[in-house]
């Protein structure tokens, strides 16, 4: 297999999101080896290309998540831009965008415009709350669905605000669902020759993340009423951030035999067995005084270094809290590829999360940008469409269709 091919080798992907949800569900898929056109509506394109900008010049934002596209910009108002977004729709396998609802087809390109162009395609529309229900028409982004969906309200100091999350974890994970739909859509359409509709949202995705606070609510019956917790779970113990000689150290050690473990770790291994510590709501009971013993322990180690070789020599499950400076640095992340080099034409080489998709048949992930507005107009028309260079020159002129000069 030549080294060159991906997984989503020969899928073509007409793109037109911006910002970041969509765009990391279209990243996804030119890393694994998709076509993706980037459908930039002129003149400005994807408004995230003038976020994170540096010396004004180029947003490393807009680099890490458009990565591998190739950027078409054009006025979709005109019959000519219409008319080549039409044709694209016809040979496309996925058409992605994530506009307020009823905007794309107020475009001409709502669901039922690209399935009478081309029955084989999946559209995956991605919006904040989704294409129904109450809040559908109210403008959001990635915190508004945090907020709406409970997680913000988990976050933080037990007597304190809430926090703001410090990712855009709705926008990725809702990306991240959407590739999951995406590629059990074309596995249906393999087997149907059918396309479909696909309706993801960020307030999905956050809602999504709730690994035990609504089941405790509902099972309940009301009476757990899931709240902060600050440093600290609420429902397992010991399970949280202690405070080390320089890091706080996450410790998640609620069965028994880890609480036996951490015990003989602090010098305590009475408490492994004491009635008062036998089940983890008991322990949860007592966090006051294990986040002494614990704490009390890491201040008389020489350092967090030799704290983690002890805990990982008794098979406790610990790590430091790193920055985001360390998390890039740390010789596990740059083993696994989990951090990908970009070398960008203006902004030069950078490090960027790399895809946590992993294939055994396709072990390395292609180097790749993201393109200049407008970078591949005529790439694609006349590849894809057959245009002269005349027709383009025409379509330059009558500024259908728009490019940045480098």
């Amino acid at each position: 297999m030549a080294e060159d091919r991906h997984i989503l080798d020969g899928f073509k992907v007409l793109d037109f999101s911006q910002a970041v949800a969509g765009p990391t569900v279209t990243r996804i898929m030119a890393e694994m080896g998709a076509e993706v056109i980037k459908v930039e509506i002129a003149p400005i394109g994807d408004p995230s290309r003038l976020s994170f900008t540096h010396g004004g010049i180029r947003s490393s934002l807009f680099a890490q998540h458009n990565r591998g596209k190739k950027s078409l910009c054009l006025n979709p108002k005109s019959d000519a831009g219409a008319e080549i977004l039409r044709a694209l729709v016809r040979q496309a396998d996925v058409v992605v965008e994530n506009f307020s609802p009823g905007v794309i087809g107020r475009m001409g390109f709502g669901y039922d415009a690209v399935r009478e162009l081309n029955p084989r395609a999946i559209m995956c529309s991605i919006s904040a709350f989704g294409q129904s229900g109450p809040l559908a028409l109210k403008p959001g982004f990635d915190t508004i669905g945090g907020a709406y969906s409970g997680v913000i309200d988990v976050t933080g100091e037990r007597d304190g605000p809430p926090n703001f999350p410090g990712t855009a974890m709705g926008d990725i994970q809702a990306g991240l669902s959407a590739a999951a739909s995406i590629g059990f859509a074309l596995l249906h359409r393999e087997r149907t020759g059918r396309g479909q509709y696909l309706d993801i949202s960020l307030l999905d995705a956050y809602f999504h993340a709730h690994e035990t606070n609504v089941q405790a609510y509902s099972s309940s019956r009301g009476a757990i009423k899931p709240a902060r917790s600050g440093r600290h779970s609420p429902s397992y113990c010991p399970c949280g951030l202690f405070k080390g000689k320089d890091h706080y150290i996450a410790i998640v050690a609620p069965n028994p035999w880890q609480w036996e473990a951490v015990c003989n770790i602090v010098g305590r291994p009475e408490l492994g067995k004491h009635p008062d510590f036998a089940t983890n709501d008991l322990r949860v009971k007592q966090l006051p005084l294990i986040q002494q013993l614990i704490e009390g322990w890491f201040a008389s180690m020489p350092s967090d270094e030799e704290a983690m070789r002890v805990l990982d020599q008794h098979r406790v499950a610990a790590g430091p809290v790193l920055s985001v400076a360390e998390a890039v640095n740390h010789p596990h992340l740059r083993q696994r590829g989990s951090v990908a080099m970009m070398d960008d034409p203006i902004l030069g080489p950078f490090e960027v999360p790399a895809s946590p998709l992993r294939f055994s048949d396709f072990p390395h992930t292609p180097t790749l940008r993201a393109p200049l507005l407008g970078e591949h107009n005529a790439e694609i028309l006349r590849r894809h469409l057959g245009y002269s260079d005349e027709q383009i020159g025409r379509l330059r002129a009558d500024h259908i269709l728009h490019s940045e000069e480098r």
